[in-house]
């Protein structure tokens, strides 16, 4: 009988994919890299030809030997590492660090851990491919080039224990750009006016919101304007101008690909990416489900693709047909999604079988698996479905000269949503519309007059940044989560409910790569160096030309900076703080979360404080100096010396300039002064030498 070795990466995929091979098989696994770089030094020689030095890593050296001891009796072997880039880098660094005979040797790829998918791989048994390692090896090397040349700048200027990454960085960037863009945004008023009519022959109010005037949208900017309205409105008679029915065809979402899966978990189940990913992982690689032993759940997690095999496609608008209907399941062809930086190498994310229903397999997964496989499951069988169909309905009511509308929408056919709703699908508004005519009665009742204020950007949340990094072409589908997890983890980012926020030292350290760095922090030069590295797995591009073409430009701005740094000796900066421990003055440095006050006679004396930064304005409540602080996790904000006596906070920096118009205080936003109170709104410029014009 055969002897053949097959080589998985994760121990968890071992017992299941012995089972579906069965005897003349025996399955190892790698647990991941068996070679990197080494972390004492670049590992890269850029002085002839770019050569990677790879080692083993350390504590595989048992692991590698017992792998090389099992290639070596084998007949075959087969490299079965995960299907995708770096699965394929892994299964390349094996046939080196295992020696293995080429010609014993074969690289398979299963996109699903089902005995169908593992036994049909054998047969599509093929050789590494080595474009993809070269992009592999490309990423590898580009990422310790910025790592290992940077980082130790940010160590000199900043602390030590920071670090700089090629996609982390623009990813704090991004973040840190919004931040500013809320930081400089100046709400605007407008006021929204709603009228409450009877109709006749109906029990229940119509409610119609103002649109304009003349047949043309208008907004109500102001108290004053709105009360000129409600004044000429006075002696309006209201009329059913015309009454539009129709239907609106809202169709059926896409299946998940990696990104969409980590939006919409965060939105609806309220994980993180990094716990998304965990959980996904652990459905893709198996579950025990009784007697029938483990089976992966899922199709591979990592994916930009939302193409669905033929027989995948088949099998659920079967199921479909058979529990729903046959006006359910979806007659044309479902378009894959057409993302111009998709690379398109596996299926969208599905389950391994649609049969396999959430309410069946629910006893054999824990809340969380369960919520995570519903959710994939019901996003699957609904993009297999039909549309759903909506009659919509649209009345003109005039009043004068002004224009008010209500509008409806009713399911006529709910299509998917039979599988895959959200909260606002379940929201409906005027649903009686049907009883008004053109010819109806109106009787105004009261009404609703409400002021409004433009609201900045949104902070980002994680699936908002994934989302922003998809689109503008930063990283790829495996480096969204552990991209958001670093920069959280250095403390540059704060996270508070869903929202991230940047922190005191994230500011940092964003400001002096803007400065020094700015290409490596440029989106438009990382979604390009994207796509280029895109090119080497594709074989268009010779993945060392790229190193080569890359490193003076990074050696260059290193060197400039280091220069900078010499010139400019870093000292630490003195307070007027005295440590009641031993009697030195404290200085200021920086830990996790920013600021902090220490002993300079550190290790004798280990006093450290939190360091309350004056910013030279009073308090608008009390008279008490405004201090610059922290909340807990590094979020700045303003807050009285006198807290808690003194409930004075903003998220805005205060100026000592009082508003001329109702004598409240400003708040700094960008180049401008904005009054504090909103029904003011009193805006003036803010002068880089401290002056202020109205």
């Amino acid at each position: 009988m055969a002897n053949n070795l097959v080589i998985v990466e994760s121990p968890t995929k071992v017992k299941t994919v012995k089972k579906f091979l069965g005897t003349g098989y025996e399955v190892l696994a790698s647990n991941g890299h068996v070679r990197d770089l080494p972390k004492s030094s670049l590992g890269i020689d850029v002085e002839h030809g770019f050569e990677p030095k790879y080692i083993t890593i350390r504590g595989k050296g048992d692991l590698v030997a017992s792998l090389r001891k099992a290639a070596a009796k084998a007949d075959k072997v087969y490299l079965a590492t995960d299907p995708d880039r770096e699965g394929e880098a892994i299964s390349w660094h094996l046939s080196k660090a295992l020696n293995l005979d080429k010609k014993k040797m074969r690289r398979i790829t299963f996109n699903e851990i089902t005995k169908t998918a593992v036994k049909a791989s054998l047969k599509n048994a093929r050789d590494i491919d080595m474009d993809l390692v070269d992009e592999q090896q490309a990423r590898r090397c580009l990422d310790r080039m910025v790592g290992y040349e940077i980082s130790p700048i940010l160590w000199k200027k900043i602390k030590r224990g920071l670090s700089a990454g090629r996609v982390q960085s623009v990813a704090l960037r991004i973040i840190a750009d919004r931040e500013e863009e809320i930081a400089a945004f100046i709400p605007e008023e407008y006021w929204t006016l709603d009228a409450d009519f009877q109709v006749d022959g109906s029990k229940k109010p119509l409610t119609a919101h103002f649109y304009g005037e003349g047949g043309k949208k208008r907004t109500i900017a102001d108290g004053k304007e709105l009360q000129t309205i409600l004044d000429e409105l006075k002696t309006a008679s209201w009329a059913v101008r015309d009454i539009k029915q129709g239907e609106r065809v809202r169709k059926a979402p896409l299946p998940f690909t990696t990104s969409t899966l980590q939006q919409e978990a965060s939105r609806v189940l309220n994980m993180s990416t990094s716990k998304t990913m965990q959980i996904a992982q652990q459905l893709y690689e198996g579950i025990s489900l009784g007697r029938g032993g483990a089976v992966g759940m899922i199709s591979y997690l990592r994916t930009d693709s939302t193409r669905i095999s033929e027989e995948a496609d088949a099998a659920a608008r079967a199921y479909i047909q058979e529990q729903y209907g046959p006006d359910y399941a979806a007659k044309g062809i479902v378009a894959a999604n057409k993302n111009r930086n998709a690379q398109d190498a596996h299926e969208a994310i599905r389950p391994t079988d649609v049969s396999r229903s959430p309410v069946k397999v629910k006893q054999y997964l824990t809340r969380d698996q369960f919520r995570l496989y519903q959710l994939i499951w019901k996003r699957f069988v609904a993009s297999r479905m039909e549309a759903a169909v909506y009659e919509t309905s649209t009345v003109r009511i005039q009043g004068g000269k002004y224009t008010f509308h209500a509008s409806s929408s009713r399911v006529i056919f709910d299509g998917f949503l039979s599988v895959y709703t959200q909260e606002e699908d379940k929201k409906q508004e005027n649903d009686h519309l049907g009883n008004i005519r053109e010819d109806s009665v109106l009787s105004l009742l009261e009404y609703h007059q409400e002021q409004h204020f433009t609201q900045p950007p949104a902070h980002y949340t994680e699936a908002t940044l994934v989302r922003t990094m998809e689109e503008q072409g930063i990283g790829r589908p495996s480096t969204y989560a552990p991209t958001i997890t670093t920069i959280i983890a250095r403390h540059y980012v704060a996270r508070e409910k869903k929202n991230l926020y940047l922190t005191e030292l994230g500011q940092v350290v964003n400001d002096m790569m803007k400065q020094a760095f700015p290409s490596i922090v440029d989106v438009s030069f990382t979604a390009n160096m994207e796509t280029l590295l895109d090119g080497v797995g594709t074989g268009q591009i010779e993945w060392k030309v790229l190193l080569e073409n890359f490193w003076p430009d990074l050696y260059a701005a290193v060197k400039e900076a280091e220069k900078e740094l010499q010139e400019v000796k870093i000292e630490d900066e003195k307070s007027d703080v005295i440590c009641e421990e031993c009697g030195r003055t404290m200085v200021i440095k920086y830990g996790p979360h920013g600021k902090f006050l220490a002993c300079p006679g550190f290790p004798e004396c280990r006093n450290t404080k939190p360091y309350l930064e004056k910013i030279g304005v009073k308090c608008p409540l009390c008279g008490g100096d405004v201090l610059r602080k922290r909340t807990k996790k590094g979020r700045q904000y303003f807050g009285c010396e006198k807290n808690p006596e003194c409930s004075f906070m903003s998220w805005q920096r205060p100026s000592s300039q009082k508003c001329p118009q109702c004598g409240s205080y400003m708040l700094e936003k960008g180049n401008k002064l904005v009054c504090a109170d909103k029904e003011c709104g009193f805006v003036m410029n803010r002068e880089k030498d401290g002056t202020e014009t109205a």
